[in-house]
């Protein structure tokens, strides 16, 4: 969770384009960011893949007016509103965006190509978003933005004894680059979101992230404050796994509420 889920600049940033705040060029660059290209499959009235650009565009003319992020887990089905089959294949993709008003949705596809023990740019990354009919209803489990706040609180403490117990800062060298990377990108002052969100989305996004950069350092980290190895049982991984498990999904919910807070925003507002 430490950096942007696609679908969470799928939604951003198209949801910024069907506000009219950006061009369909920026729109498209923002969204497929470091990945070299994105296309869309199964889009009606497209017989094959097309480029975001055109895919945007595309939703629009079929009736979308916001994009929200589905993160789902294993017994979670966050974000989600059916059928089975789009909510399975979405589990497996672990995301995905429904396009609202449209009955669509998009499962996203990573293609990776590279020199063994490649990583970063010399990765090349094709995405191909698969489209699906889903269901026009409430999405699963999706708090408000004031909930998602106020439970981020209280997961940020969880997080932060947990990491205080396992001792990081001796951490092995994965745990503490997650931990140096973490605190780059909390000095960076980045844009997590596109125009037209609260300052309230950003807040709570920023804050999502953050716990689960610390669940994803944590959880790195062996107790006496290395990677899982020998000195970790199983039983001791484990149980940190259910520990973190709560947190974990805490910041999968502040962050779909974010995301989804545009969509959500025009809609108390009567569609305008």
């Amino acid at each position: 969770m430490l950096d942007e889920p696609r679908s969470g600049l799928l939604a951003s940033w198209g949801n910024a384009l069907l506000a009219g705040l950006v061009s369909p060029d920026e729109a498209a660059d923002r969204i497929a960011a470091d990945d070299a290209v994105h296309r869309v499959a199964g889009l009606p009235g497209e017989a094959s893949a097309v480029g975001l650009t055109l895919a945007l565009g595309r939703l629009r003319m079929l009736g979308a007016t916001g994009l929200r992020v589905a993160l789902p887990a294993p017994g979670h089905p966050l974000g989600l509103s059916g059928p089975p089959e789009f909510n399975a294949r979405a589990l497996e993709a672990e995301e995905a965006v429904l396009a609202v008003g449209a009955g669509l949705g998009l499962i996203p596809e990573i293609y990776e190509a590279g020199a063994e023990g490649a990583s970063g740019p010399d990765v090349h990354v094709e995405v191909v978003w698969h489209c699906l009919p889903v269901r026009e209803a409430v999405p699963a489990d999706v708090p408000s933005l004031g909930e998602a706040e106020r439970e981020l609180a209280e997961a940020l403490r969880e997080a932060t004894e947990v990491l205080s117990k396992l001792d990081v800062a001796g951490a092995g060298p994965v745990a503490q680059a997650a931990l140096d990377a973490y605190r780059a990108r909390a000095e960076a002052g980045r844009r997590v979101l596109a125009p037209g969100y609260p300052p309230r989305a950003v807040r709570v996004l920023e804050l999502a992230q953050r716990v689960g950069a610390l669940i994803g350092i944590a959880q790195r980290a062996g107790g006496d404050g290395r990677e899982h190895g020998g000195a970790v049982s199983a039983s001791e991984i484990t149980a940190r796994a259910e520990a973190l498990r709560p947190v974990e999904r805490t910041a999968r919910r502040a962050q779909v509420a974010a995301y989804n807070s545009a969509v959500e925003e025009r809609e108390r507002r009567g569609g305008r």
